[in-house]
């Protein structure tokens, strides 16, 4: 039977970059330090005005492309996993399909907010595990949080950046490599926590005024300090005994990249030193769907990662909606 395995990947960040710094003029008032002392990020990448999230997508995609070798026409399927879609109707990924030229693929859109790029890896492996029409899926991350952002809300606009990320996940007949498992799950009692609540059918818009309608990221309320480190452990923990592996024989995890302390809380609570956890907001910020693509590649691109690899991918976001996945390079 044939397994699903990695076989490329890229990331794609817009152009621009915003250092702390100019969230203390933005702000007036000095957030670089405690960025830099409390969540360890420098600098991030925002898209310019005209510039969306299929752009990003689309820029991934190709790269990965690129990389593999895979012409455009081969690809099956493209599952893109995004909460800041191009539209509300029709599909991100539709858009991505007809750019870069991948005629025969089916596409599909997942919002499980910033868990989505796990979830879509655990569906796409699924697909090529269950049937053999699937051979080339094209999973892509993609974020543009920063046209959703209060520009005077720092609890927001200093952490949320831009970008995309891409996995060629293809089929195969190699044995002891490629998808191990995974698990999906949520908490929907923190639905209304953490979110972008207009735009949706849920709000009574004047249609008048539609075009004035304006969506803004907002935290309702604080959530539980421990509630993702605790997550995390529980899932890691189970999807270990699901594949008769201990925790500590992880060669390189990637968790949602969010809260520094929270990856490194994980990572104590485990017994796992703090370098078996790679992070990559420092430069980029919080990328949510984007964000563990963009750290595998960052880690790739830094010989941290090789073939034979046992990589954890474990994510999490707002509806809450959490994610893990195992894969052998």
């Amino acid at each position: 039977m044939q397994n699903a395995i990695i076989a490329g990947s890229a990331a794609y960040v817009p152009e621009q970059a915003l250092p702390n710094d100019w969230f203390n003029q933005l702000l007036n008032e000095d957030v670089d330090t405690w960025l830099r002392e409390n969540l360890e990020i420098y600098e991030r990448r925002w898209c310019a005005a005209d510039e969306s999230t299929a752009d990003l997508a689309e820029m991934a995609a190709n790269k990965v492309l690129q990389t593999t070798g895979i012409p455009a026409g081969e690809i099956d399927l493209i599952i893109l996993s995004t909460d800041t879609p191009e539209f509300i109707s029709p599909s991100t990924a539709s858009i991505v399909q007809d750019r870069i030229g991948a005629r025969k693929a089916g596409t599909f859109d997942i919002n499980s907010a910033c868990s989505g790029f796990v979830s879509a890896l655990n569906t796409a492996a699924n697909f090529i595990k269950a049937d053999e029409q699937y051979q080339n899926i094209l999973v892509i991350g993609a974020y543009a949080m920063s046209k959703y952002l209060n520009h005077q809300d720092k609890k927001t606009v200093t952490l949320f950046a831009d970008g995309a990320g891409a996995f060629l996940i293809q089929a195969s007949q190699a044995k002891g490599k490629g998808y191990l498992g995974g698990e999906m799950r949520s908490m929907g009692e923190y639905s209304e926590w953490m979110g972008i609540y207009e735009g949706g059918t849920r709000a009574t818009i004047d249609p008048q005024s539609v075009g004035n309608l304006r969506q803004q990221l907002q935290f309702v309320k604080r959530f539980p300090k421990e509630l993702n480190p605790k997550t995390w452990v529980d899932m890691i923990e189970v999807l270990s005994q699901k594949i008769d592996i201990s925790p500590n024989q992880v060669d390189k995890y990637f968790i949602t990249q969010l809260n520094i302390n929270s990856i490194r809380e994980t990572m104590d609570r485990l017994t796992i030193p703090h370098s078996m956890a790679h992070t990559a907001m420092h430069y980029y910020g919080y990328t949510g769907s984007a964000c563990l693509p963009i750290a595998y590649c960052d880690a790739k691109e830094k010989g941290l990662i090789k073939e034979g690899d046992l990589i954890y991918f474990v994510g999490s976001g707002g509806g809450l909606s959490f994610a893990s996945a195992a894969f052998r390079l």
